[in-house]
Formats: structure tokens, C-alpha cells, sequence
């Protein structure tokens, strides 16, 4: 049995809230650290960057466990459970009065954040076997969302209201979204699928080969989300530092990046149903020279300089996950996902911290634009290595002897049943 298409089509806008709400806790601490500095009387501000180095640690640590779940149980469960729990986290981060215990909440709420991808894409791409790369682009535009609205209503309540406001206001916004999930969404409906040569599919991968190239896509990957997440964290500290940016600009300027993604999302996703290597290298490319030339564009044209970046790079994502997706049996994507996501996460999120540090480092440097060069050069150069991913799961694909309308392809149906679009 499929799901009809008026609940898959439902099913998909509810994800995309909740995918709101997973990237907005993830970057509502971006234009604070210098709040967060004061106020808790840390001794520099790298210790303020720790929080959200902390956060997506725990983000990504039980990527695998959870993806174990979402092949088990229901996936709509799954989502309702961890945005709850994410919200809650930033409702405690609220009332903290100590570092220590703020970084329990934050790491509380980056394990509720856990839940969310795992489930969300795996159950995406069974609901969507054909169009795969449009429906993850669609849902991408809750990413959109949730990261342009995170650093720019921070910072402008913080502005009023001091960091504690938004962080409180937020996370009680999560949880009555989990509330409405939980009441709306319809339950997954489960269908069949063709295993793939007859193998035993709780295997992930069944050959020291695949499980080789899924290594190295997952690792090459983990240089883009580095790349990705610098690009908050050291635009951050670079804008107010090198530019004199106050909280409000910058929040404003860093949730540029999220707006061209609207539309680039589900654009780009949708042309690489038909070419996803030829699709996702361009958007990177294009994205690596965008954050090259990044420091050397004057601060009248940094908010244009931000919306070509945010453009190109964050339309990668849908893209690839579909592939990802496409490249392995219905039946393990939750913990293949899983695993894919941890590795790019622990390697990727390092970087809050590390930005933080090499900050600190400067020292009165910090205050020139040119300092900063030899590290977007470094970013941009990540980005191209992460092209080395995309032709490891297109090897996968191959020898697993799967295509973007098989991979997790429902078995005939009769006529009377609705069919995926």
C-alpha cells in the first residue's frame, strides 16, 4: 500500500516545519557569542563558539542509532519525539546560569535534533521512489527557513531583549510545533519493496568495496559541511570583527545566505533527477569561488556576496542525499544516512570551535579584512575536494545494480491504488 497523494504531499510540508526547526536551533547562537561571552563571564569567546561545536557533536553521535530506529520504527514518531526534545534543550539554555549548564542543554538539545534526518530522509524517499531529488529540494526549503530566520531573530531580539529572549522563545515555538506534528502528520504507510539480488538487507553493504566508496563519499562530504559551517561561525566573528557589524547586521547578513536557497533547493534538486553528478558539481564549484572571493568584496556588497553563496551551496544538499539515497536499498537507508551524516557531522562541526580559536588567535589581526584570506581560501578549497564523494556514490549505485526509479521502486500495484508522482 502506498500513501495517498494528498497525505504524502501533507506529510512532505510537515517535514519541511520540522526541518525549519532543526536548523534554526542550529544557528540562533551564531550572532550571541559575544552575549553569551559577557553574560556568563567566559574568559574568551571560543568558549562561546564551544556551544555550538557541543550542540551538533551531539547533533551527530547517534546519527547511527537513530538511523537503526527510523528502519524499525515509526519515522513520524521519530520526528515528533526529537523536535520536542530539541526545544526543550533551548528552553533550559534559557534559565542556564553556568557554562556547565548550558552546555547540557545545548548538548540536550542537539541530541533531539538527532532524530530528524535519519528518519525524515529515508522516509522522504520512499514516499517519493520517482522526483526524489525535487521532493528532498522542497523539503530543503524548511532548512531554508529555519537557518534564515535562526541567526536574524536572534539577533534582533537580542538587540531589545538580551540573548536569553529568543533562545526562551524559540524553543517553546519547537515544542508546540512538535505538538501539531504529532496531531497532524499521517502515519507512514508501509509498502514493499525489491530487495536487491535477494541479499540479506540488514547489511548495509554486503562487499569490502561498496563499504569503502560509502567511506570515502562520507568523508570527502565532511569537507563541505566544515566548509558550510565555517562559513557561519568565522562570518560571524569576520563581520563584526573585520567589519564592525553590530548583532542586528549581522544576523541579518548571515541569514542572507538562506534566502537564495528557497529557490535554488528545490530548483537544482528537481534538474538532478536527470543528471546528478553533472548538477551537484556545478553548484559547488560555483560556491567554492563564491566563498574564495568572499573577504575581499567590500562591506557594501557582503549581503549580495552571501545570497550568491547560500545560492549555490546550500542546493547541494537535496542533491546529494538523494543520491545517497538512491544508492541503497529502501530497507538500510535510515542507517546508511546515519552513518553518512555522523561522519560529515563530527568532521564538519569541529570547525564553531576551531573558527573560534584561530580567532582568538589574532589577536588585534582579528580587526583586518586581510587576515582573514588564507582562511576562506582554505574553505573554498574544501569545497572542491568534496567533489571526490560524487563519483564514490555513483560506484555504489553501480554495483549495487540500482537507478534513481528502483531504488526503493514499489512493487506492482493494482490499478486502483494512488501512485507516488
Amino acid at each position: 500500500m502506498q500513501s495517498p497523494p494528498h497525505h504524502r504531499s501533507r506529510t512532505l510540508f510537515l517535514a519541511a516545519a520540522l526541518h525549519a526547526f532543526t536548523h534554526v536551533y542550529q544557528v540562533a547562537l551564531l550572532p550571541l557569542y559575544f552575549l553569551i561571552q559577557k553574560d556568563l563571564g567566559l574568559v574568551s569567546v571560543g568558549k562561546a563558539t564551544l556551544l555550538v561545536t557541543a550542540l551538533m557533536i551531539a547533533y551527530f553521535v547517534p546519527s547511527y542509532p537513530m538511523g537503526v530506529l527510523a528502519d524499525r520504527i515509526s519515522r513520524k514518531k521519530l520526528l515528533a519525539i526529537g523536535l520536542g526534545i530539541n526545544g526543550l534543550g533551548f528552553i533550559g539554555l534559557s534559565f542556564a546560569r553556568t557554562y556547565e549548564l548550558a552546555l547540557l542543554c545545548v548538548i540536550i538539545a542537539g541530541f533531539g535534533g538527532s532524530f530528524y534526518h535519519p528518519a525524515a530522509t529515508a522516509m522522504v524517499a520512499r514516499l517519493y521512489p520517482t522526483g526524489t531529488g525535487r521532493a528532498l529540494g522542497l523539503v530543503g526549503m524548511g532548512a531554508s527557513v529555519g537557518f534564515f530566520l535562526g541567526p536574524i531573530y536572534s539577533g534582533w531580539r537580542a538587540e531589545t531583549a538580551g540573548w536569553r529572549a529568543p533562545v526562551l522563545e524559540l524553543g517553546i515555538l519547537g515544542v508546540v510545533d512538535s505538538i501539531l506534528f504529532t496531531w497532524l502528520a499521517a502515519e507512514e504507510t508501509a509498502r514493499e519493496v525489491r530487495p536487491v539480488e535477494n541479499r540479506h538487507l540488514e547489511t548495509m553493504f554486503p562487499t569490502l568495496a561498496l563499504w569503502m566508496f560509502f567511506i570515502a563519499s562520507a568523508f570527502a562530504f565532511s569537507m563541505r559541511d566544515f566548509a558550510g559551517s565555517s562559513m557561519g561561525s568565522l562570518g560571524s566573528l569576520f563581520l563584526q570583527k573585520a567589519h564592525g557589524m553590530d548583532l542586528k547586521a549581522t544576523g541579518v547578513a548571515l541569514s542572507v545566505i538562506f534566502i537564495g536557497s528557497l529557490i535554488s533547493n528545490p530548483l537544482f534538486g528537481g534538474l538532478s533527477d536527470g543528471a546528478r553528478l553533472r548538477t551537484s558539481s556545478i553548484v559547488l564549484v560555483l560556491a567554492a569561488v563564491a566563498v574564495a572571493t568572499f573577504p575581499f568584496v567590500p562591506r557594501s556588497a557582503v549581503v549580495p556576496a552571501l545570497l550568491v553563496y547560500g545560492f549555490f551551496f546550500m542546493a547541494n544538499y537535496p542533491i546529494v542525499e538523494a543520491a545517497l539515497m538512491e544508492s541503497v536499498p529502501d530497507a538500510v537507508r535510515g542507517r546508511v544516512f546515519g552513518i553518512f551524516i555522523t561522519i560529515g557531522g563530527l568532521v564538519g562541526n569541529l570547525s564553531h570551535w576551531l573558527v573560534g580559536k584561530w580567532v582568538q588567535r589574532l589577536g588585534s589581526a582579528a580587526d583586518s579584512v586581510a587576515a582573514y584570506y588564507p582562511a576562506y581560501a582554505l574553505l573554498a578549497t574544501l569545497i572542491v575536494v568534496a567533489l571526490v564523494g560524487l563519483p564514490c556514490l555513483a560506484a555504489i549505485r553501480r554495483r549495487e545494480g540500482l537507478s534513481g526509479s528502483t531504488a526503493g521502486a514499489p512493487l506492482p500495484q493494482p490499478e486502483s491504488l494512488p501512485q507516488a508522482p
